[in-house]
């Protein structure tokens, strides 16, 4: 198997000793095409000889035992069958890029070679450079020449046999090595410890750094230099001269970057209604193997995972805890190190390439530290040998499901075929189900249990529906902020209280407008418009990073009068500073928590009551447990529902109820304050009483009516390319393609609202499966018909993304 977008696997010669030694889920480089190198993964050891091309050997066996288990290579190929895509790409995506070794081409003199005349000038100095140094590689030629693309004059340097070029293959992943001292072997009696004192009495600083090391070996622990040099207060050197002097040696060893400390406490004891909830999702679990959880905000629904953990970990099975939000994680670690102490590891794309490789190995030796796994989505690749429990927490959420790049899986969906796999048992926790959950539940798929009490007997928040348009009529509105909400935000802060506010859009404000000719400057590589970020005065394309500085004047009448329209959760900001400047005001979005303890910054502030006023996008609704909240307000609900999609309401309803939840949890009922151009909407209607069922009801009637899940299967067909006659004809030709396998169950073609992206034009069709159609056919013809339109000229170059179940 390789890690590159082919559907099939290769075979590769080996000796009768490599094949005694080799296993399944080990690795191997092999060479693939002219002159690339990959780390291949042992798929299958046989002595069947392809009969389409030569067998080559393999260039060497890169693990001693299987880095890759059986069971996972079982779920890799239902993720590449039920996704449509290659092996090798899941192969890609679930080992942490440190084990897919890269190979690095280098280029060498050839020593007999002296004709320097016919070099050209840029040959000749890569020639030069190979006076001084026996090698190079491709990237310092790259530095030597100043330019990018040096492939061409490295081959005609070969073609005058001015050089030879070859692969080599180097490891990635370095273990960190922490630096230990202890006595040299010659000083080990007593005797021998006061010769050396009256040997060092004239370096003073020498004898201190030993006096210490004495005292600090009374521990009886080893003992770390840097923790040496801090104690006696030496520098590194007088170490290195004590170590030359031969008293003290130095030694290394291996350790984790990351090590969760904490103490093991008992757990907390469940109150009347989550141990109901507890035996019941137990009593599920006898017959079925999925449970869905629907338990409202704040009703304890981590204190009932704790203790189904516990009796797993009892049993020394492994538990994978999935949350959406790596924002969420910081929060959980904290409340399960409590009870769990170290047996927790952590697993998300915050942490590097070499902390996700020790997690890797931790799991693949089962070792008491990755007993429990805390992560997103990515943790359902890991080398679980023997999974008892999978806890999907907020399982309705969308970052549950991967968009780009390849395989575009859904982690949620994904972890209950792992589940069944490993023989072991999932629960699915949400206060707002996703509507696909809920059906499988009511339909007696899925166990079902319920958890309707807030924990403590808290009421559920008080919501209230603030029609923005009479507000701005009466002109009762200050910035974006109406006088209610005003009202609610000064009344909690004089009892101080925290605040949430809700914007789910980043930066200042998302259009920038000439007041004269109307014209806004869009993102030259992409059909959408600039947002503009004020503490960096730029203009931004949320879609490919473009940025820019703010212009002063109109690109297009050259008029000073630039407008902003909208706003983003940097106005907001801006906008509260000014209207309570005694308090402080914290932003929790994309641009705030870039770094790896981005989140844990902020979070760790808003726990410890040194923000007053957090303001936030959707990070904010997934779960998160701040106990002195007592008002949460929407500033825009509108935003959310208009949006065209078939989810759009499901998924505002989810936003909103969620968002709401994070008020009046630990001690009163809380306030949630929603502003609205349209106050009789149904769903926010639905959402200021709380009434899960009653948009179930009616959103799964407009699900049956219009033909889409959970009666109907999605897949969804994007072609992408620079140009857009070319995907133009592309889709028009494969929608009659479809069309003519499917029917009136395809749609399209149609560009999406973001038709450009990157210089791409983006073009989309979808594929509707009706409950009694084979999906495995569909998906079959749908693959012919793939093949055919690849193997036209004029289409190959046309990017085809294959996405099932796409929402």
């Amino acid at each position: 198997m390789l890690p590159i977008p082919i559907q099939k696997t290769f075979t590769y010669s080996i000796t009768y000793d490599e094949a005694s030694f080799l296993k399944k889920g080990m690795r191997v480089a092999v060479p693939f095409g002219n002159k690339n190198m990959y780390t291949g993964l042992v798929f299958n050891i046989h002595k069947t000889k392809p009969a389409l091309y030569e067998t080559t050997d393999i260039i060497q066996i890169l693990d001693e035992k299987p880095i890759v288990n059986e069971l996972q290579l079982k779920h890799w190929q239902w993720i590449a069958n039920y996704y449509m895509c290659s092996l090798g790409d899941v192969y890609r995506a679930s080992l942490p890029s440190a084990f897919l070794l890269e190979s690095e081409t280098s280029i060498s003199k050839n020593e007999i070679f002296t004709n320097e005349d016919i070099l050209e000038d840029e040959e000749f100095l890569i020639f030069e450079a190979l006076q001084n140094q026996s090698q190079l590689t491709i990237h310092q030629v790259a530095d030597i020449l100043g330019k990018k693309k040096v492939m061409p004059i490295v081959n005609e340097l070969i073609k005058k046999s001015a050089i030879f070029i070859q692969e080599k293959i180097y490891e990635q992943y370095k273990p960190k090595l922490i630096k230990y001292v202890r006595l040299h072997f010659n000083y080990s009696s007593d005797d021998s410890l006061n010769s050396l004192l009256e040997e060092l009495s004239r370096a003073k600083k020498q004898r201190e750094a030993v006096l210490t090391f004495f005292q600090l070996s009374t521990s009886k622990k080893p003992i770390k230099a840097k923790d040496l040099e801090k104690s006696a207060n030496v520098s590194s050197a007088i170490l290195k001269s004590l170590v030359d002097k031969d008293i003290f040696e130095f030694y290394e060893i291996q350790t984790d970057r990351i090590n969760f400390k904490g103490d093991t406490n008992s757990l907390k004891s469940l109150n009347e209604f989550q141990e109901k909830a507890y035996s019941e999702i137990k009593e599920t679990f006898k017959e079925k193997d999925v449970t869905l959880l629907h338990g409202i905000t704040s009703s304890g629904k981590t204190e009932i995972y704790t203790k189904l953990i516990q009796e797993v970990i009892d049993e020394g099975k492994q538990v994978l805890f999935l949350l959406p939000e790596i924002a969420l994680t910081t929060q959980i670690i904290t409340r399960l190190q409590f009870y769990f102490g170290d047996q927790i590891s952590v697993f998300h794309s915050k942490y590097s390439m070499n902390e996700r490789v020790e997690v890797w190995n931790n799991v693949l030796e089962s070792k008491t530290k990755a007993q429990i796994i805390l992560g997103a989505r990515s943790s359902i690749f890991l080398p679980f040998s023997n999974l008892g429990l999978i806890v999907v927490d907020e399982e309705h959420e969308t970052s549950y499901k991967q968009f780009e790049p390849s395989p575009r899986y859904n982690a949620r969906d994904a972890a209950i075929v792992l589940a069944k796999i490993h023989q072991a048992k999932i629960l699915l926790g949400s206060a707002t189900p996703s509507l696909e959950s809920y059906f499988n539940a009511k339909q007696n798929k899925y166990g079902f249990v319920e958890l309707n009490r807030r924990f403590g007997n808290v009421q559920l928040p008080k919501i209230e529906l603030i029609d923005v348009k009479e507000k701005f009529k009466k002109k009762e509105m200050k910035g974006h902020f109406s006088d209610r909400l005003l009202k609610l935000i000064q009344e909690a802060l004089d009892e101080k209280e925290q605040i949430i506010l809700f914007q789910n859009r980043r930066g200042y404000s998302p259009i920038v407008e000439c007041k004269i000719c109307g014209v806004a400057p869009q993102c030259p590589n992409c059909d959408v418009s600039l947002t503009y970020h004020k503490f960096r005065n730029e203009l931004k394309c949320h879609y490919c990073s473009y940025q820019r500085a703010m212009p002063n004047s109109c690109s297009a009448c050259g008029s000073n009068t630039l407008d902003t329209k909208g706003f983003g959760t940097e106005q907001i900001e801006l906008e509260l500073k000014e209207l309570f400047p005694d308090y402080k005001i914290g932003r929790m979005d994309l641009d705030t928590t870039r770094g790896k303890f981005g989140y844990q910054k902020i979070i760790g502030a808003f726990e410890a009551r040194e923000i007053d006023i957090l303001v936030g996008t959707q990070m904010l609704s997934k779960g998160l447990d701040f106990d002195n909240v007592s008002l949460v307000g929407i500033l825009n609900a509108d935003t959310m529902l208009n949006f065209p999609d078939f989810r759009a309401h499901e998924r505002a309803y989810q936003m909103m109820v969620q968002v709401s939840g994070r008020a009046g949890r630990s001690k009163k009922q809380g306030n949630v304050a929603i502003q609205t151009y349209n106050p009789y909407h149904q769903i926010l209607q639905q959402v200021s009483t709380t009434s899960y069922t009653e948009m179930y009801k009616e959103q799964l009637q407009e699900r049956w009516q219009y033909k889409y899940p959970p009666y109907y299967r999605l897949i969804k067909i994007t072609l992408k390319h620079r140009d857009y006659n070319k995907v133009d004809t592309g889709v028009n030709w494969l929608f009659k393609a479809l069309y003519t396998s499917f029917g009136e169950n395809v749609l399209g073609p149609t560009a999406p609202a973001v038709a450009r992206i990157r210089n791409q034009y983006i073009k989309n069709i979808v594929i509707k499966i009706p409950p009694k159609q084979s999906l495995a056919n569909t998906k079959s013809q749908v693959a012919k018909i793939k093949n055919t339109f690849e193997a036209v000229k004029d289409f190959r170059p046309i990017r085809f993304i294959t996405d099932v179940d796409n929402y």
